[in-house]
């Protein structure tokens, strides 16, 4: 039998890791009558990290990298494997609540068990949708706790039958006690032991508080806290924990009787450490964990433990394996170790039952049963839930890049325009563009968590704050000098301004970010019942959507959204006839921003006229650009006038990115995937699918072209064609992600 694991893996430092390196090796203990197992690696590499793998690794899926994840598929289906082993934690996996994985295992040939290390009493939405469509697409579904079983069946709707228990395995490593002790200078010691990544949830403040009570009666006591800081924590908070807990140690006076081991040690070495410890302590701030691998190691040392009542120590502790105590409790904790310490046969009786109880779930038998239960699977008939089925393939998008975007831009902003791929220093910056770019940085980093993304959005928010009149209106353009080139920017410069800002709103990636937006976003509100021109309508109408999902109490915009949907609505039936349902008598620039603020609006309003008045514009654009099964877009040299002759030249980018957006904000209100067909077929104008069948962008800068002339395609790459390429990009992948979520 050959075996596939999807998983992290070692070196990579990660629990989920090293479960996944022991339970293959117990898998590949076991051979059959038939053949000897055999099995193979696919790991997931996180935030940009690369690891030096060892041979059994034979692909590598970056977090974000959604192509990745396709090309693990086909890979998986090609490699002759008979069953593959995903090791799910919501964090291991890039998109939003682990979502990239969908795809993955949607295309997968061959069947499928899931072992689940995190289920949610209380997910979000998206949490929940993920890990059900992960349960429907797996042949079986592997937990280790009861609870876990009955969150399950009762939460996720998941039938008890596709259900098993098999418990967390242990490495089968004994030392003896009195040697340990002595290589660790304990001999004398009363010593505890936390180990495992620290981080906040962790409690083990509430084991130092509980010392000094300890110790009044048992001065040769040591706590040792065995590991590093957890990686995720390291890069947002930095050692912030640890410094509190080296600083309680000392306000304490427990200097001599604490020990922190800032080290990610390998199995021998931890065993040598539970070995040598009198009580293991796992004293975690709440209840909501439903696997501790470093429970199950304690116990498989055969440690007296003590703990929390989380959901996983709740079980194994049951039936005298172990002693509990409330959350952040530190005097009861203290009692139980007092009384513990005081009863020496008490303590010997605990760690026998926890030693009896781990002798059951060594990994040899771990990894025996896991044998079986895929031997079963593969011995049953294969059912393979339908695949959904869409023109969106990811696979044909060239690699994400914001090298060219990083060229354009200076600490002042992004350069309006370019010469073929170099920037035009003496065309300066323009609000439009830096409010683009900021949008789009913001959309890369929620997808992508990419770090030059976050880097550049402070320069093109900080732009939109410095070019914002006292009254709120906007500036646009700057000189390369920084002089300013007007008073008041266009509206439509405002409007696009509006929707960054609001997106912003809803999608900060901190706080500081937060703040800067909405104070400018507010400053501009007034300005917004003055605007006159239907795209600025549009533009501000979307950036007050954004804003309103997150801020669905704030009524007065609410109804500032609805008396600007009603004007655009009006310029409808004012102008709509039988053969043309449009805003105006002609068909002008970025048209498709105009049903797009309505198909926004239609999803916060709930208003019927909103709704239909967005769909009928939509497919009368629909008619006139996608008629020949390709974008041909209405050419801005004379547009498109009612009754009149169509251009097609100059197209521009940002047209076909108004489509994209349209496109995929009616999948989002209406679950129509024939509408992710169309935003595909428009994303491809980008790349060949065209009127001139020439691509725009260009694979050696990773910039855009800025159009189609008659002559052929304009080679300059600015800003606006650039920005507008690379939102769609991100608008198809977000596209992409959404499609593989499970509808509730």
């Amino acid at each position: 039998m050959k075996i596939a694991y999807i998983s992290t893996y070692l070196p990579r430092e990660c629990g989920i890791g090293t479960f996944t390196h022991d339970l293959m090796r117990s898998m590949l203990q076991h051979a059959n009558e038939k053949n000897d197992n055999e099995g193979f690696i696919v790991a997931l590499n996180d935030h940009n990290q690369e690891y030096t793998y060892p041979s059994e690794v034979k692909l590598v899926i970056h977090q974000e990298q959604q192509a990745d994840y396709l090309e693990a598929a086909n890979f998986i289906n090609l490699s002759g494997a008979d069953i593959c082993i995903l090791e799910h934690e919501f964090g291991i996996f890039g998109g939003e609540s682990g979502v990239h994985i969908l795809p993955l295992i949607h295309r997968l040939k061959i069947p499928l068990i899931v072992t689940l290390h995190t289920i949610l009493e209380a997910p979000s939405y998206n949490e929940k949708a993920v890990l059900k469509e992960v349960c429907k697409m797996a042949n079986h579904i592997v937990v280790m706790s009861h609870k876990a079983i009955t969150f399950l069946t009762k939460i996720y709707q998941v039938p008890k039958e596709k259900i098993s228990l098999i418990e967390h395995g242990v490495p089968d490593i004994h030392y003896d006690k009195v040697q340990a002790r002595r290589e660790f200078k304990l001999v004398e010691k009363k010593v505890l032991l936390t180990f495992g990544f620290i981080s906040r949830n962790k409690g083990i403040e509430t084991v130092i508080r509980a010392l000094p009570k300890i110790i009044a009666h048992y001065p040769n006591t040591q706590y040792i806290v065995l590991g590093k800081t957890h990686p995720n924590i390291i890069r947002q908070s930095g050692e912030e924990y640890r410094n509190f807990l080296q600083l309680l140690v000392k306000n304490l006076n427990l200097t001599n009787h604490v020990i922190f081991l800032n080290e990610f040690i390998d199995q021998k070495e931890l065993f040598k450490y539970l070995e040598a410890c009198d009580i293991y302590i796992t004293p975690y701030l709440n209840e909501a964990q439903i696997t501790s691998g470093t429970l199950s190691y304690a116990m498989g040392a055969g440690c007296a433990v003590i703990s929390t009542p989380y959901w996983h120590a709740s079980e194994l502790l049951d039936n005298g394996r172990g002693r509990l105590f409330n959350f952040n409790n530190s005097d009861m904790l203290a009692d139980i170790l007092q009384e513990l310490m005081d009863n020496p046969e008490q303590l010997k009786e605990i760690q026998k039952r926890s030693s009896e109880y781990g002798e059951k779930i060594t990994w040899p038998k771990i990894g025996a049963r896991y044998i079986q239960l895929a031997e079963r699977i593969i011995s049953e008939p294969l059912e393979l839930t339908p695949k959904k089925e869409t023109i969106v393939d990811p696979l044909l998008l060239p690699p994400f890049s914001l090298s060219h975007i990083k060229r354009l831009t200076d600490d002042t902003g992004i350069i309006q325009h370019a010469k073929f791929g170099i920037p035009n220093l003496k065309e300066g910056y323009c609000l439009d563009d830096n409010s683009r770019a900021l949008l789009m940085v913001l959309m890369a980093y929620k997808q992508k968590k990419d770090s030059l993304a976050l880097e550049l959005s402070p320069i093109y928010l900080s732009y939109i704050h410095y070019m914002q009149n006292s009254d709120g209106t906007f500036r646009n353009f700057l000189s390369f000098n920084r002089n300013f080139m007007d008073e008041v920017g266009s509206e439509d410069s405002f409007g696009r301004t509006i929707w960054a800002l609001g997106f912003l709103l809803g999608n900060a990636p901190n706080d500081a970010y937060y703040q800067t937006g909405r104070l400018i976003f507010f400053d501009a509100a007034p300005n917004f019942e003055k605007l006159k021109s239907i795209r600025s309508i549009a533009n501000t109408m979307i950036g007050i959507c954004y804003y309103l999902k997150t801020n669905m109490s704030d009524d007065s915009m609410t109804e500032r959204l609805r008396k600007m949907s009603f004007i655009l609505i009006n310029h409808f039936d004012d102008n709509s006839t039988s053969d043309w349902k449009w805003f105006e008598s002609l068909l002008a620039y970025d048209n498709g921003i105009l049903p797009l603020a309505l198909l926004h609006a239609a999803e916060i309003l709930n208003d019927d006229k909103v709704t239909a008045t967005a769909l009928a514009s939509m497919n009368f654009l629909t008619e006139v650009t996608l008629k020949d099964g390709y974008l041909s877009i209405v050419g801005n040299k004379n547009w498109y006038e009612k009754n009149g002759p169509r251009s097609t030249y100059a197209q521009q980018p940002i047209d076909a990115l108004a489509m994209i957006l349209m496109y995929h904000q009616a999948f989002l209100l209406t679950r129509d995937k024939d509408y992710l067909n169309k935003m595909f077929t428009c994303y491809m104008w980008f790349l060949g699918e065209n009127d001139l069948r020439m691509s725009l962008y260009d694979f050696e800068t990773k910039g855009c072209c800025d159009g189609f002339e008659n002559y052929g395609v304009n080679r300059n790459q600015g800003a606006e064609s650039s920005l507008a390429y690379l939102i769609s990009h991100l608008t198809i992948l977000q596209a992409y992600e959404e499609f593989y979520k499970l509808d509730e």
